[in-house]
């Protein structure tokens, strides 16, 4: 009989594992659909979006108005995290993702419909703002749905490795934005690839909402969600619950945010437009170093999670901020100083491919047990998206801005990033785990 016992607790045990793998890479997927479309906006704005939607002449001006409307994508997120957060914590993690997926996914599609400045006019970038807000909104609700399917459905063990499967969906995503671009400028003349041919990577997303969608309707929800749900502890105004007993949690949620989405778009986008524009290197190369990075991170986002479940998330994480603020200096040095194409693409590779990932690997899990079930897709996401407004959004422009104060010379972003690690790794130590 024990036997017997046995045999069904190993066959329950492997059933369990199984699930919570599925559900991990349905959150994989979905996450990289979505990087997929936000980045590539990022991608193409420094070497497209300048050039053919704004009005020509200051070329820092034009640069200044394409990486205002990449911001504007960023300042909709958090209304996009409260709402789909509102009604994830009142009707389940599931059907919002299915909706998010769509809206990112159309609203990408038809950027690459939009006619240029010399077209349509002023119309031109004020559609691009629109599309922008939708995708903004779409990938504040996807997040932290993403998150949490993986995190509520894992061992309580191994949170922080399951809880990194939408953290690595940023890597891939950023792979595929990049790569796409990269092997689209190679293969077509610059002419070509100014035309039409920047076009055929935002009408891609469509074939990968559908895979996306394919694999996210065959996961169920939770076991926690449902438990609450069952329970009748569903929380009627997640968000007010959050401004009454989580303040503390998510302003320091917010200092800890900082430095992720400073080093994600110094390295990611800036470092794309001032190689190519400022120093002149050739775009395709830099867009690959970008690639490579991305890459780098499939490894080692996990690493960096599964370390943070033995000897913690905030630990792995302050010291992975204080990594990120220190590395900027030589980064960017190399990058200023070095006319070799391979040294600079390191300078790319080293910080985002490998430091980055001690901050955005454990992330997931540490902003998760922050917070209540029954709370707690609106409080990752208001941690998560509205932080991103400051630390994602205007990071382009405050870069841009830093250089041309500077002389073109980057030592005022070095202090910069150094400043933000050294605030994010201290807001880090200070938490407390309310889960």
């Amino acid at each position: 009989m024990e036997q017997v016992l046995s045999g069904v607790g190993a066959r329950d045990a492997v059933n369990a594992e199984k699930a919570v793998r599925t559900v991990a890479l349905a959150s994989l997927i979905g996450t990289t659909v979505e990087w997929y479309d936000f980045f590539l906006y990022g991608t193409i704005t420094g070497l497209v979006f300048n050039k053919l939607f704004f009005p020509s002449g200051d070329a820092f001006v034009a640069t200044a108005l394409a990486y205002t409307v990449y911001a504007v994508g960023f300042a909709t997120r958090p209304l996009g995290g409260i709402l789909f957060g509102h009604f994830g914590d009142r009707l389940g993690r599931k059907p919002l993702l299915i909706v998010t997926l769509t809206i990112m996914g159309v609203s990408t599609f038809l950027i690459g419909l939009v006619p240029t400045y010399d077209s349509i006019g002023i119309a031109a970038p004020l559609i691009l703002l629109f599309l922008r807000l939708l995708q903004g909104i779409g990938l504040g609700g996807e997040w932290g749905g993403a998150v949490l399917m993986a995190f509520e459905y894992a061992p309580r063990d191994k949170r922080g490795q399951f809880a990194a499967y939408p953290q690595i969906g940023l890597a891939v995503g950023l792979c595929l934005s990049t790569g796409v671009v990269a092997l689209l400028s190679s293969t077509l003349t610059d002419e070509q690839f100014m035309s039409w041919g920047w076009r055929l990577a935002f009408m891609l997303s469509l074939v990968l909402v559908a895979v996306g969608m394919f694999i996210r309707l065959r996961v169920l929800e939770t076991p926690e969600f449902a438990r609450i749900k069952d329970s009748q502890h569903v929380a009627h105004v997640p968000l007010s619950e959050i401004v009454r007993d989580y303040r503390r949690n998510v302003l320091l949620g917010w200092g800890a945010r900082y430095i992720d989405g400073v080093v994600f778009n110094v390295y990611a986008v800036f470092a794309i437009s001032y190689l190519v524009g400022t120093l002149h290197f050739p775009k395709t190369p830099i867009l690959l170093a970008v690639t490579l990075a991305a890459l780098v991170l499939v490894v080692t986002i996990p690493y960096a999670s599964k370390l943070s479940d033995r000897v913690g998330r905030r630990r792995v994480f302050a010291a992975g901020a204080l990594a990120c603020g220190v590395s900027s200096i030589p980064a960017l040095a190399v990058m200023h100083y070095s006319s070799n194409v391979w040294w600079v693409s390191l300078a790319v590779i080293v910080p985002l491919g490998v430091v980055y990932a001690f901050v955005y690997g454990p992330e997931a899990s540490m902003f998760c047990e922050l917070f209540d079930t029954r709370v707690r897709y609106t409080g990752i996401s208001v941690v998560y998206q509205v932080s991103g407004i400051v630390s994602s959004s205007i990071t382009p422009l405050v870069a841009a801005t830093l250089l041309e104060y500077g002389g073109h010379k980057p030592w005022w972003i070095a202090v910069y990033v150094l400043a933000v690690g050294c605030l994010s790794a201290a807001c880090a130590r200070a938490m407390k785990r309310t889960y």
